[in-house]
């Protein structure tokens, strides 16, 4: 089964085909991603209208691409998938409607995929994963730990009450003058820090359960900075490194209050998946490590490429999808919010777009 998929949820505009074997074994054949980082940086994050337009100029050459790599035209894909959500509504009606345009000029299935579950479903592309595992999702929109059952069987063991990971790392970035996209940035003048210089508050470490809130700890380094301002270079690499050493004791505390609940449900250990744009940092991942090892659950970690947004991930939730019959109408429409778990009460309240999370 080959599946090509599109993904435009944010400021990546990405096309991408993938195989899925017979044995249930997968292959990328293909894989393109065009970053719009240039374009944002002037605004210290990304700005959905220019992000929409970048997509409705790029997209048909990305897919064009993603099938001439891969040595393929329409008539040879088994299935379209594309991102329908939750993001940017601007950038994710583009690569719908392009998905859309495809699955009807070619006569292919569609199958529109939830950005989160492209998230969810990647440990199985890269590693063969089998059902259940615990997934920790930290992105720039979403800080959570999900019990991923099956496909389209997600259940929410915890997440944020107030903002992601990835918004964090960003806000903190923008604070202490560093550029877009704020992960990286916080993590190289990380490296050249001191983390004990600044006692930042470790948000939530003291609570039962696997909620996160980096709300506070963001209002501290913003107090810590103030007091000592105007800022020197070194100023701004320990109040990076003391930032990304209150996270990363953070994550790897609810990882462990997670990875509890998780064994005790199935009565066994189990797989740590970490996905998500912020997975790519080294610090969370060497803790996530380490704290896996002392609940005896292996720590699995997609490779760098495939943690931050691309359209592998969303070819092969389409594929798995298409191995189970499901695919979707061409009136399906793209959605700004769209929990993973949906049977969960929203712990950020909903609106006319949904539920937050």
């Amino acid at each position: 089964m080959l599946v090509l998929g599109i993904e435009s949820s944010c400021d990546e505009t990405a096309a991408a085909v993938v195989e899925r074997r017979a044995d249930g074994s997968a292959r990328i054949v293909s894989d393109i991603v065009l970053s719009q980082v240039d374009e944002h940086a002037a605004y210290g994050g990304v700005v959905p209208e220019i992000a929409a337009r970048a997509h409705v100029e790029a997209l048909d050459g990305i897919v064009a691409t993603a099938l001439r790599d891969a040595g393929l035209g329409f008539a040879d894909i088994d299935a379209v998938a594309a991102t329908a959500g939750p993001g940017l509504i601007g950038g994710v009606l583009v690569g719908l409607t392009t998905a859309k345009a495809i699955a009807l000029a070619a006569g292919k299935p569609l199958v529109a995929i939830n950005h989160l579950e492209g998230h969810a479903l990647t440990a199985r592309l890269t590693d063969g994963l089998p059902f259940p595992y615990l997934l920790l999702l930290v992105s720039g929109g979403h800080t959570q730990f999900v019990a991923v059952e099956g496909v389209g069987r997600y259940r929410r063991l915890g997440s944020t009450i107030d903002d992601a990971l990835g918004e964090a790392f960003d806000k903190a970035a923008k604070l202490l003058g560093l550029p877009h996209p704020g992960g990286p940035a916080v993590e190289a003048a990380a490296r050249r820090g001191n983390g004990s210089r600044f006692a930042l508050p470790r948000p939530l470490i003291d609570r039962p359960g696997a909620d996160f809130s980096f709300s506070g700890l963001k209002t501290a380094l913003r107090l810590a900075a103030e007091a000592i301002a105007p800022l020197n270079d070194q100023d701004v690499a320990d109040l990076a490194a003391s930032f990304q050493a209150a996270v990363v004791e953070v994550v790897a505390n609810r990882a462990s209050h997670a990875m509890a609940i998780f064994a005790n449900e199935h009565q066994r250990p189990g797989v740590l998946v970490v996905a998500g744009g912020v997975a790519a940092n080294e610090a969370i991942r060497t803790a996530l490590r380490a704290e896996a090892e002392r609940h005896l659950f292996r720590l699995v970690a997609p490779p760098l490429r495939l943690c931050t947004d691309n359209a592998a991930m969303i070819a092969w939730a389409g594929a798995e999808h298409m191995a189970l019959g499901l695919t979707d109408g061409l009136d399906f429409a793209a959605r700004p919010r769209w929990p993973l778990d949906e049977t969960s009460a929203p712990l950020l309240g909903g609106g006319i777009k949904g539920a937050k999370a």
